[in-house]
């Protein structure tokens, strides 16, 4: 099957025999050394835990395809030959929590001290607005260079730096600290992130 993103570039899967090694991108770099889990691995394995323990109801958003070409070798079988990727239009994560509704962005860098705003994407930022304008909880989990810590950025600051900077800056990790909430890896759930949502609503009601 031939998948190709929607500046026509094709997607080319790694081999799955093949003995060398893939080259990860930034999205990719592990965020435990022992466990060997990503960031998004992560932040799935603990919407399962949230949602097993009806804490709440989060899902990953499912990347949008686009069918080009199939084949039926056969009345019961039908082979995608060839697709690609659209463009996507919303953020990585939404669900519902404590009767709120949740949307939020997971980004990651190599950077120790500061986290560039080209991670964001101007439809991101656009679809922040939108949920922002509704009342929704938004926020991203950025992740730095160090795999044990990750920090809740409410999205209210967020767009206020792209504001400012139009996506050419970066927010010093001092001033992620010092707006969001820091959140300790652990194991259940790997990334604990509803305790900092519970500080970020209170810290939105408070300034309604």
């Amino acid at each position: 099957m031939t998948i190709s993103y929607p500046n026509g570039k094709k997607y080319l899967a790694p081999a799955q025999d093949s003995p060398t090694p893939v080259k990860k991108n930034e999205n990719d770099h592990v965020i435990f050394g022992k466990r060997g889990m990503r960031l998004e691995d992560a932040i799935n394995e603990s919407n399962d835990y949230y949602r097993v323990h009806d804490q709440a109801v989060v899902y990953k958003k499912p990347t949008p395809v686009q069918i080009v070409h199939v084949d039926y070798p056969a009345r019961s079988q039908a082979v995608i030959k060839e697709a690609y990727f659209r463009t996507p239009s919303t953020t990585d994560y939404n669900g519902v929590y404590r009767g709120y509704y949740l949307d939020f962005e997971a980004k990651q860098t190599k950077n120790k001290q500061s986290f560039p705003l080209k991670n964001y994407h101007q439809h991101q930022i656009d679809h922040f607005r939108r949920c922002l304008a509704q009342d929704g909880i938004c926020f991203t989990l950025m992740q730095f260079a160090d795999p044990e810590t990750v920090y809740l950025f409410p999205a209210t600051t967020l767009l206020a730096y792209w504001d400012q900077y139009q996506g050419r800056h970066s927010i010093p990790r001092k001033e992620v600290a010092a707006a969001g909430f820091e959140l300790t890896v652990g194991f259940a759930p790997p990334i604990p992130y509803l305790d900092a949502v519970d500080a970020l609503i209170t810290r939105t009601e408070a300034q309604k």
